[in-house]
């Protein structure tokens, strides 16, 4: 028996920002199309998102709950679900997992496929880390310095741009610590050591044991040998891991960065794959909000043009195919 499966023109896999907004402009250019939403938005711990010009300060939930009811006006469908496999043929088939370990829910089909599964960050594994995470452990000093401006900062090295961090926040605070905690190719170099005097970054050596937390609030960070060191807000640069499970399966060509693996894609965000797209950040590491609501943007209209292209020139070739069949019968 053969498995029945929806078409439509557009898949968008993934629910943020980037799948959102390429689903609107697709749905407003009255594109059938689906979005397949796992529900698992990378910035989900953090309370507001800024620098969105006319939605700074707004909550993340809300942001994506009225981007749904938007492309819902258009009749774009979104389905509560998680792609667990995707195969090209004409077109794309993308398996959902239908609520079952074994991903034995629906297949759906589209002649054009958008990625936008984001990625996730992996946290040091410093007790008291993950679970402060977007409260008063911070990543992003353009999302949250503001914020926090003005208090006793720390910075826990974890990365190669862990000095970067620590000078970076500084425009914010005075107040900076770096720790250099454990990872060896995190010690400074002479120059980053100039630079962090000359920003009055105070840098401490010795592995952090973890945070110190009163009454639901960071105080201070605590090293191995016991020694604590009063702090009231920790910046942390987590390791990204892209979800492009989808777009390596496909055969998309990748490139490794220093903030992990992602698609090659052109200016529009079309990889290697005709047909298959990528925006947010499964697209690079640096896309946050405002970025990632561009790229999806600039996707979807780049989509509705090459699905209009592709449908003219058919229609001018099922012409010519009939005019000559004409003219043979003649």
């Amino acid at each position: 028996m053969t498995e029945k499966t929806e078409a439509y023109e557009v898949i968008v896999v993934g629910g943020g920002a980037a799948g959102l907004s390429a689903a609107l402009v697709l749905g407003r250019a009255r594109r059938r199309t689906l979005v397949v939403d796992a529900g698992e938005p990378r910035n989900a711990p953090a309370a507001h998102m800024q620098g969105y010009l006319s939605r700074d300060g707004m909550s993340p939930a809300e942001f994506l709950a009225v981007g749904r009811e938007e492309i819902a006006r258009y009749g774009v469908e979104l389905v509560r679900d998680r792609a667990v496999d995707v195969t090209r043929g004409e077109g794309f088939a993308v398996r959902l997992a239908g609520g079952t370990p074994s991903g034995g829910g629906r297949t759906v089909r589209a002649r054009q496929l958008v990625v936008a599964t984001g990625l996730k960050d992996e946290l040091p594994r410093v007790p008291g880390i993950a679970e402060r995470f977007g409260r008063d452990v911070l990543h992003c000093p353009y999302c949250h310095g503001w914020e926090v401006r003005d208090q006793a900062f720390g910075v826990l090295a974890s990365t190669p741009m862990s000095v970067h961090q620590a000078l970076m926040v500084s425009q914010w605070s005075k107040d900076v610590t770096l720790f250099l905690h454990t990872v060896a190719e995190t010690e400074p170099t002479d120059e980053d050591l100039r630079r962090l005097a000359a920003a009055g970054v105070r840098v401490v050596p010795g592995e952090v044991a973890g945070l110190v937390v009163e009454d639901d609030r960071l105080t201070g960070v605590r090293l191995r040998d016991g020694q604590v060191y009063d702090r009231e807000v920790v910046f942390v640069a987590p390791r990204a891991v892209p979800r492009t499970d989808l777009l390596a399966r496909l055969g998309a060509e990748m490139s490794e960065t220093p903030f992990g693996t992602y698609p090659v894609v052109d200016g529009r965000g079309l990889t290697t794959v005709p047909g298959l797209w990528a925006a947010g950040n499964a697209s690079g590491f640096a896309e946050q909000v405002v970025n990632a609501a561009s790229r999806g943007y600039r996707a979807g209209a780049a989509i509705n043009g090459e699905l209009l292209m592709a449908d003219l020139d058919r229609a001018v070739a099922a012409e010519a195919a009939h005019a000559d069949g004409a003219a043979v019968r003649m």
